[in-house]
């Protein structure tokens, strides 16, 4: 087999920070209010719901402390790397300086499906929770531009919907990415007042919630398995914790901030680590609740937060409008942050020649990457506009959960490989906490439906096609 295909960057070339690139402006503060900002949002306002309908029930608090523990002894790994190798392009970087082209490229067109799937699924819970608030409002938007083009059923037919596409879905990706390119710091600022004003509100249903909650919808706490896996039971469970993964995808965005982040060695192990820990425990202090105010049967909603305020009756009527647009403000930040997250990687991948040269372009003006936004703004707006929310929930926690298990195994190879690299932040205990964090998210993977494995392994190839009959000639390195 050729090897260029497995070449690798060098580390040292990749801690230079080469003039003319992006603007370091992002301060420890910054990073943990990202981190907060993208973590905190679907996983707590939409996909709750659906996940303790469907598989888990009471017990989704064990699969967010499942999905926790995994996702806390990947980012371990995540902070060694970000610090060591301080550069756009999260785990595709990574990748390319431990295992070689080819596996990075794997990687990076794995992170592609997962940001655009995950910014489009985000924008159409978004889209869920502004139409209630207008309902509310007296203005009510019709069926036809509110709901996909296009619906999968359970036995694995595709439907048309006979809508014609949702509207605010994609309008808020647009109104997004309007901000991305004005710039880095505005877009931090943007996000600093939202994740303010999600977390009072967060912190408001915990509070109040408690009183509402009737300790009987949570018996019983794990509900008997129907006979298939992943439908409740422990194997539901399991199924719930792939699914609400995703919801942790934040701080893998934030990893692709690095070299936007003033000292990156310092900063980046304490924004991944401190922001994964404060949203771990509102997860499972959200879901809780949500379960003990309404029976998980009637949780399958795109808006279950809203559902738990109002079946409250007219003890928390006064906290639904703030819930609400509360949910709106976080998921407009969460999907701020996965715009960025996607408009990076798109950067770091053309920065090295497999992707168009235009696409690594950054504006003198305002030092962002214009030409990568708008290309993660068209098809993000397209996806959320024409597909269901579970088919591109799915993908993207399989997609998220392979990528965590790559920084887990990477971490080890380089250790092995490259021992002598200055390591800022290193991870403790190698390599019992990359391999307990790559055995957790691969379990999880395992536990997936096999038809999300199967568009996985579609996308795969469709990406295997592109790389060699184009990026393969391209690549910069060879």
């Amino acid at each position: 087999m050729n090897k260029n295909l497995f070449k690798k960057k060098v580390v040292d070339s990749c801690q230079i920070h080469h003039s003319g690139g992006l603007r370091r402006s992002l301060s420890a503060q910054h990073l943990v209010l990202l981190g907060i900002g993208a973590i905190v949002g679907t996983g707590i306002f939409v996909i709750t719901g659906q996940a303790a309908a469907d598989y888990a029930g009471p017990a989704l608090t064990l699969s967010f402390l499942i999905s926790a523990t995994g996702c806390i002894l990947a980012g371990f790994c995540y902070a060694e790397f970000a610090a060591m190798i301080p550069i756009s392009g999260s785990v595709y970087s990574y990748c390319y300086a431990t295992m070689g082209e080819l596996p990075a490229w794997f990687i990076g067109w794995d992170l592609v499906l997962e940001y655009l799937f995950a910014c489009s699924s985000i924008a159409i819970g978004w889209s869920g929770y502004m139409t209630n608030v207008l309902a509310g409002w007296g203005v009510t938007l019709p069926s036809t531009l509110t709901q996909s083009t296009f619906d999968h059923l359970p036995d694995g037919t595709w439907i048309c919907t006979g809508s014609l596409f949702n509207f605010p879905a994609m309008a808020i990706i647009i109104l997004v990415s309007v901000f991305l390119i004005g710039g880095i710091r505005q877009s931090a600022l943007l996000n600093n007042i939202i994740v303010f004003i999600k977390v009072v509100v967060i912190l408001l249903f915990i509070l109040f919630g408690l009183s509402y909650v009737d300790t009987a919808n949570w018996y019983p706490y794990i509900p008997e398995n129907t006979g298939q896996f992943g439908h409740f039971g422990w194997s539901g469970i399991l199924r719930g914790a792939a699914v609400v993964f995703y919801a942790f995808l934040g701080f893998d965005a934030l990893s692709t901030t690095a070299q936007e982040t003033r000292n990156p060695q310092r900063d980046m192990p304490r924004g991944i680590l401190i922001s994964l820990s404060i949203c771990a425990i509102l997860y499972v202090a959200v879901t809780a609740v949500l379960t003990g105010i309404v029976h998980y049967s009637e949780l399958h909603v795109d808006a279950p937060i809203a559902l738990a305020i109002d079946r409250t009756g007219e003890g928390l009527a006064w906290l639904s409008p703030f819930v609400k647009l509360g949910a709106i403000a976080g998921l407009s930040s969460v999907i701020l942050v996965m715009m960025l997250g996607q408009s990076r990687i798109y950067y770091a991948i053309a920065h090295d020649g497999l992707f168009p040269s235009s696409l690594a372009r950054i504006n003198a003006k305002r030092g962002t990457p214009v030409n990568a936004t708008l290309v993660a703004c068209t098809l993000s707006t397209l996806v959320a506009g024409l597909f269901p929310l579970h088919v591109l929930s799915e993908l993207v926690s399989i997609g998220t959960l392979m990528a965590f298990s790559i920084v887990c195994l990477s971490i080890i190879v380089l250790r092995k490989t490259q021992p002598d690299i200055p390591r800022p932040f290193r991870v403790p205990f190698v390599p019992l906490i990359p391999l307990l964090g790559a055995a957790l998210c691969l379990l999880q993977m395992v536990s997936l439906p096999w038809s999300t494995w199967l568009r996985l392994i579609a996308w795969t190839i469709i990406g295997f096609i592109i790389y060699f009959s184009y990026s393969r000639r391209r690549s910069h390195l060879n």
